[in-house]
C-alpha cells in the first residue's frame, strides 16, 4: 500500500494489486474429460469403427453426466471425424477411409521389415507429428495425454511399459489429427515392437523413455511445435543410443 498527497495536502491511501501467478494446470471440465474418455476409447479401438453408440439420454445416464456436456464433448468428436450421426442409425465411429485401409493393407505383406528401417522411418515421421500435435491438440488431448504419462510412472512391468509407451505415442498421433499419419502409426508400432521391447527391457530404460515423453508433452501443452519436434527426435535418438549400448 503507499500513500500519495492530495491537494489539500492530506495523505491518500492508494491501493497498489499484486499480480497472482497463473494456475500450473487447470482442472477440466466435465465435457472435455468426456471427450478425452471417448476419444481414447476410438484410439485404442475399444469403440470400433462402425459401433453404434448409446442415444444421447442412455448414454448420459450410463457415464452419469448431463445432457448438455455430452452434447458438448459430441460435438468435439464430430468436428474431429471421429464420431457421425446418420439418420435412423444414430451416432456412430467412423470407419476407415478407402486410403486408411490400403495402407493398413500394406501390413499383410511387410513382416520382415528391417528393424534399421523401421527406427529410421520413425525419425523421419514422429518429429513432424509431435510438431503437428503441438500445434492441433485440444485440451480433451493434452488430458489422454497426461493420464498415460501418469500411469507410466512408479514401478512397471516391461511389458506394461510397452503398452503404455505405445499408447502415448499413439495418442500423439490421434492429437495430430491427421488420419492417414494416425493409420501410419500402427504400421510402425508393430515393425518397431521387437525394438521397442528392448528398449524396455531394464528399470534405466524405462525411466529414459519416461522422461523423454514428459519432455514431449510439456512441448504439445506450450503448442510449441519446434520444441515438440526437438524432444521428440532427442527422445527417439536416445533410444537408439542406448539400444546400441546395451
Amino acid at each position: 500500500m503507499h500513500t500519495r498527497a492530495t491537494d489539500d495536502g492530506q495523505a491518500k491511501e492508494l491501493l497498489v494489486t499484486t499480480p497472482v501467478p497463473p494456475l500450473a494446470r487447470r482442472s477440466p471440465t466435465i465435457s472435455v474429460t468426456l471427450a478425452a474418455h471417448l476419444e481414447r476409447l476410438i484410439a485404442t479401438g475399444e469403440l470400433a469403427p462402425g459401433q453404434r453408440l448409446p442415444g444421447e439420454r442412455e448414454l448420459a445416464e450410463q457415464l452419469a453426466v448431463s445432457r448438455a456436456s455430452l452434447r458438448e464433448a459430441m460435438f468435439e468428436l464430430e468436428s474431429k471425424h471421429l464420431i457421425e450421426r446418420r439418420p435412423g442409425r444414430g451416432t456412430v465411429v467412423v470407419e476407415p477411409s478407402a486410403e486408411q485401409r490400403d495402407l493398413e493393407g500394406l501390413n499383410a505383406g511387410t513382416s520382415g521389415v528391417a528393424s534399421a528401417d523401421a527406427a529410421e522411418l520413425r525419425l523421419i515421421v514422429e518429429p513432424s507429428v509431435a510438431a503437428l500435435a503441438a500445434r492441433r491438440a485440444t485440451p480433451a488431448n493434452l488430458l489422454q495425454l497426461h493420464d498415460v504419462l501418469d500411469a507410466s510412472q512408479g514401478p512397471l512391468s516391461a511389458a506394461r511399459s510397452v503398452e503404455l509407451d505405445l499408447e502415448f505415442h499413439l495418442l500423439l498421433a490421434q492429437a495430430a489429427r491427421n488420419p492417414l499419419l494416425t493409420t501410419l502409426h500402427g504400421l510402425m508400432a508393430d515393425w518397431t515392437l521387437p525394438v521397442r521391447r528392448r528398449s524396455h527391457a531394464t528399470k534405466a530404460a524405462r525411466a529414459s523413455s519416461l522422461a523423454g515423453h514428459r519432455a514431449i508433452y510439456a512441448a504439445v501443452e506450450a503448442h510449441d511445435a519446434d520444441a515438440a519436434t526437438a524432444a521428440m527426435r532427442e527422445h527417439l535418438t536416445d533410444i537408439h543410443t542406448q539400444l546400441k549400448d546395451a
